[in-house]
């Protein structure tokens, strides 16, 4: 009793990081164990009994994700005045897509930094897809979607939907649509109705989803209690499995998107947040820092959402409504990490194929990765399919796309821990500048 007492004083960030850290070390031993020692069957036995708790944590924030987007959604799209929701709306959407064009260009800058099969480095990137082409082959190329055309067609298709399979489905395009049309719908009817008793029914249903989402953020409590525990098992699994992935040309890659992304986190972002707002940037980081970090852990935008809105109400005094409208959107569009990652491997696959990037193929490369990244889906991984759209604008055959998107699976899993904190990040600040500038916020910031 006085060791679960103790765990709980412990303040939930602290207890997240210690499972982050003891996680990777565990989880490095056992790769040097496997990989070393030719322990592979015994490590391979004692992950199978050690990865489901950090499974169920995965779970447990995927099973609130979709009532959390749909309550949270309704309660915002309906308590904001029509005028004032179509302004706020239309500021949100413009910064998202403003911050992500500034993200691919910046990405895109990194990758000529960077510039990765240049040179010594080609014969690196050659021997590692002779290891890993195998992995990805062009019958995947083929299920992928190949142009912008596809991606808009999916996009259309998955936004207006039979509502109930995109509850049942986690279509998150398709709940958000819905959930934003019935919030609206509920606060027109209530606007242009004189009757009272039709007005006290409505008012009821709103109220109804505040209650039901007021017993989500209860479940919330209880899963990050339990987050620590799951962490340590993810990180564990993580680095038992993909530790060598940073040996040998892969370095310049981790560490040229990861620079990038922590650039832009603390360099750019906060420039933009002293400008907005004329607060310490910093400070506010500082206030969302639990949402940062599940991020990180969990590589996933929606998987963090609950968490997100909660640390935006509560530490940065976000009007709820606004916080329950831009972020659940911005969970599924706003992909800033993404437009930083993509480019990095566009630049490789046009060095090792010999294919000249020109001003025009840069501009297009910008459009293509901003446009292709609002259909990542704020889930683990979904940059990866992306990479199949983006090499294609570039000219690349079946065959080399399925090459290049190989050599990306081997790191995508330590990449995507930081385009996923990057991508949760942009969304938070973009919701508080905007929450700033329609004098949306109430109190100081709580760090």
């Amino acid at each position: 009793m006085n060791l679960i007492k103790a765990y709980f004083k412990v303040s939930l960030v602290k207890r997240v990081v210690a499972g982050l850290v003891l996680g990777a070390l565990c989880g490095g031993g056992m790769w040097w164990l496997s990989a070393r020692c030719g322990m592979q069957e015994s490590v391979r036995a004692v992950m199978r009994y050690c990865s489901p708790f950090g499974t169920v944590f995965v779970g447990m924030l995927r099973m609130i994700v979709v009532p959390t987007i749909f309550f949270s959604l309704v309660c915002g799209a309906s308590a904001l005045p029509l005028k004032k929701l179509g302004k706020v709306g239309s500021k949100v959407i413009l910064w998202y897509f403003a911050s992500m064009t500034i993200s691919s260009i910046w990405g895109i800058a990194i990758a000529f930094f960077v510039n990765p099969g240049a040179g010594d480095s080609l014969a690196g990137w050659q021997e590692l897809a002779q290891q890993f082409g195998a992995e990805t082959t062009v019958d995947a190329v083929a299920a992928a979607p190949k142009s912008l055309a596809d991606v808009l067609e999916k996009l259309l298709a998955d936004i207006f939907q039979n509502p109930f399979a995109a509850l049942a489905n986690g279509n998150f395009m398709g709940v958000i649509a819905f959930a934003i049309l019935f919030g609206v719908s509920l606060r027109i009817v209530l606007d242009e109705t004189e009757d009272t008793a039709k007005q006290a029914r409505i008012q009821s249903v709103i109220e109804l989803c505040e209650t039901c989402m007021a017993a989500v953020n209860k479940i919330i409590d209880f899963v990050m209690n339990y987050s620590p525990i799951g962490v340590f098992f993810l990180s564990m699994g993580i680095f038992s499995v993909y530790g060598p992935a940073i040996i040998g040309p892969y370095v310049s890659v981790v560490i040229g998107i990861a620079a990038a992304i922590l650039l832009l986190l603390f360099v750019a972002y906060p420039i933009m947040i002293a400008i907005v707002t004329r607060q310490n940037p910093y400070r506010v980081i500082m206030a969302v820092r639990e949402a940062v970090l599940l991020a990180f852990v969990t590589r996933s935008s929606a998987a963090t959402l609950p968490v997100s809105i909660r640390v935006s109400e509560e530490n940065l005094g976000i009007n709820p409504e606004l916080a329950s409208f831009s972020l659940p959107l911005g969970a599924t569009v706003n992909m800033d990490g993404v437009c930083v990652h993509l480019p990095m491997f566009a630049v490789l696959a046009a060095n090792m194929f010999g294919i000249h990037l020109g001003i025009g193929d840069l501009a297009l490369m910008v459009m293509t990765t901003v446009l292709a990244a609002v259909g990542a889906g704020g889930v683990p991984g979904g940059s990866l399919m992306l990479l199949f759209i983006i090499l294609g604008a570039l000219g690349l055959n079946p065959a080399q796309t399925a090459v290049v998107v190989a050599l990306a699976l081997g790191i995508n899993p330590i990449l995507d821990m930081f385009e996923t904190m990057c991508n949760v990040t942009g969304d938070i600040l973009c919701t508080y500048a905007v929450a700033k500038l329609e004098n949306l916020t109430e109190g100081e910031v709580r760090v």
